[in-house]
């Protein structure tokens, strides 16, 4: 996991699309973030936007990361090695997965310092001692809803297809930076099996004041069901593809 987690960082950091998404994309969405919450006189939230506007970056690397380094390793030509490999398909894709959400942390840390030093956000969350814990959660429940993503990702022919269409509306259904209180009400009960939706909440408690346990809990268990559902497609779709020879998708 060390090794793999390490192989992968790197190996994102050398790309053009991550760089951008990683580096530039988190600081547009913290000033308008800021400037939103300002323009709606909540300026006693603005650490609670540059906190939200980090999420939505973690989310997007790790669901364009998680797709796009399946889709990496189908154009090397590596994808057939990794499945024919003596290592289960779910550790060799666990790492990729994590260090997606690895290399996303950085939005968290950009967003809040950038809302610091340009904004004058006062750094002073509601439960500090809390606060590290519950991004930590995030990244873990990140890396498990990853390890699933993957899963499906194998047999598309254009998995960041299926990305673009998944970033905008889970940032809306996990309350990343708008409470999913204003949503429509047949939209909450999909909030409760997200667990970037029980992670933004314990974050966002952390920051602005609340429960921060009962949401981490809950971001661990709904990830870890998706690890399990996750596992079972691995298994379908290793057994799929090595039956019909669709892997390379060529």
């Amino acid at each position: 996991m060390g090794v793999g987690l390490r192989t992968h960082v790197l190996h994102m950091s050398r790309s053009g699309f991550e760089q951008v998404t990683t580096l530039v994309s988190p600081l547009v969405y913290a000033t308008l973030a800021v400037y939103l919450f300002r323009a709606g006189e909540h300026s006693d939230r603005l650490l609670q936007a540059a906190v939200g506007a980090g999420l939505m970056g973690v989310w997007s690397s790790v669901l364009f990361g998680s797709g796009g380094a399946i889709q990496d390793q189908r154009w090397l030509g590596t994808l057939e090695s990794l499945v024919a490999a003596p290592a289960p398909l779910p550790l060799v894709l666990l790492p990729i997965t994590f260090a997606t959400a690895v290399v996303g942390m950085y939005s968290m840390l950009a967003t809040v310092l950038w809302g610091v030093v340009l904004f004058d956000v006062p750094l002073a969350p509601a439960a500090p001692a809390l606060f590290v814990p519950a991004v930590v959660v995030v990244v873990v429940s990140l890396g498990m809803t990853g390890l699933l993503m993957a899963a499906t990702f194998v047999l598309l022919r254009n998995a960041n297809a299926l990305a673009n269409a998944l970033d905008y509306p889970v940032w809306m259904l996990s309350g990343m930076l708008v409470s999913t209180t204003v949503l429509p009400a047949w939209t909450h009960p999909i909030t409760w099996i997200l667990p970037t939706s029980w992670g933004a909440r314990a974050v966002q408690a952390a920051t602005g004041g609340g429960d921060v346990l009962w949401p981490a809990a809950m971001a661990l268990v709904t990830g870890a069901l998706y690890v399990v559902l996750a596992l079972a497609a691995l298994v379908w779709v290793e057994r799929r593809a090595r039956d019909a020879g669709t892997l390379a998708l060529t």
